[in-house]
């Protein structure tokens, strides 16, 4: 495969990687150096890929972005008890125009996923996310992407693309291969009222952040349902990062963003991981420590996937029927795990492509919530959306 758009991991992070603890994630990746060019990647599940393209960044003034720093910290830390094999590919850097960055994205993007190799990407302005969603025109016929952010970043799609309206262009441009987006930790004063009635018309979910926060374990079964996961560090609190990141107050706490980032990796559908918006200066070590951890706290999470929505054989699964007014839910408990499903009946016209969707993750408390008389707003966005 043609990966020579990549440039090799620099020699100061390989110099610093020969004097970490033999027992170091670092000696146990799988580096794309100089020396020894792009690594094999076969028994490869996890590859770590830069992209130093930030010149759709609304802010942008010129800065570079260096993912050293970030590589160090990562390499240092000890790995979990884990099975996984992980390659760390270099960077992608900015090609003459950004779309010739969006090219290369999508490249890489598209043969990993063939070859059943999760990216994870590290950038550079969340507008990448955009290249990442087309890598997979060809991949897969709808895709569900979860965004966690303190903006819904839908912005004006008749303008250029930007890292706050990059989603625009997903919605309006063909092929049409979005099927949901959920956006994770919005905070209502960076969204306009106009975006948010938008985002309920089209049956896109959005979760305030302090929903979030008051139980983070509703973010299970959002990301159980993505492809892609989008993290803009603007999403995490000021108080978390160097002062170079200039973000807000109120966001995730470290804590809050690695366990989002671990639900991400135990999901089996999510195929591609981004953290997004990172700004590196000298004294960067709290935002590289953080990073290096949602990183280390995402393979962990890949660690810890286990197959448990079969449903053809009921050995592996309860079934719950639920009858509110006139709709009977029907839910689905796996034996293996006691994650929970819920059943969206189709329409006999709506296009079959949508059918594999008939299966919603969701929690324990939608069911009890069920049982009281109450439809889940999941159900009904999901049932609403592929009714058209």
């Amino acid at each position: 495969m043609n990966f020579n758009f990549l440039t090799p991991v620099s020699d100061s992070v390989l110099a610093h990687n020969e004097l970490i603890a033999l027992q170091a994630l670092g000696k146990k990746i799988k580096v794309h150096s100089r020396q020894n060019g792009i690594p094999d990647l076969e028994n490869v599940q996890l590859a770590i890929i830069g992209v130093q393209e930030n010149r759709n960044d609304v802010n942008y003034i010129g800065a570079n972005i260096n993912f050293d720093s970030i590589r160090k910290t990562l390499y240092t830390l000890f790995p979990g008890n884990w099975h996984t094999t992980i390659a760390d590919l270099g960077d992608i850097e900015p090609g003459e125009t950004v779309e010739d960055t969006y090219f290369a994205i999508r490249t890489a993007i598209t043969v990993l996923v063939e070859l059943n190799i999760i990216p994870i990407i590290l950038g550079g302005s969340q507008d990448l996310t955009f290249a990442n969603y087309r890598a997979y025109d060809t991949i897969l016929p709808m895709v569900n992407i979860v965004n966690v952010d303190t903006n819904f970043d839908l912005g004006d799609a008749n303008l250029p693309i930007r890292n706050n309206s990059y989603v625009g262009k997903v919605i309006v441009e063909e092929p049409y291969n979005l099927f949901n987006y959920s956006t994770i930790g919005y905070q209502t004063y960076f969204n306009s009222q106009e975006e948010i009635d938008l985002i309920e018309k089209l049956y896109f979910e959005g979760y305030r952040l302090g929903e979030v926060s008051a139980n983070i374990n509703m973010v299970e079964p959002l990301m159980r349902d993505a492809h892609i996961v989008s993290i803009d560090l603007k999403s995490v609190q000021a108080s978390e990062v160097s002062d170079n990141q200039k973000y807000s107050p109120n966001g995730f706490s470290g804590k809050e963003i690695c366990a989002i980032s671990r639900y991400a990796g135990i999901s089996n559908k999510v195929s591609s991981f981004g953290i997004y918006e990172y700004s590196n200066s000298k004294n960067d070590n709290a935002t590289s420590m953080l990073l290096a951890q949602m990183i280390w706290y995402f393979v962990e999470g890949v660690n810890c996937r286990v197959k448990d929505d079969d449903f053809t054989n009921d050995k592996y699964f309860q079934k719950y029927n639920v009858l509110v007014g006139e709709d009977e839910l029907i839910f689905y408990k796996s034996l293996k795990t006691g994650r929970w499903w819920i059943e969206i009946p189709f329409l006999p016209d709506v296009n079959n492509k949508l059918k594999k969707h008939t299966l919603l993750p969701c929690m324990h408390s939608d069911y009890l919530q069920a049982t009281q008389g109450e439809i889940p707003e999941r159900w009904y966005k999901a049932y609403r959306k592929n009714s058209f």
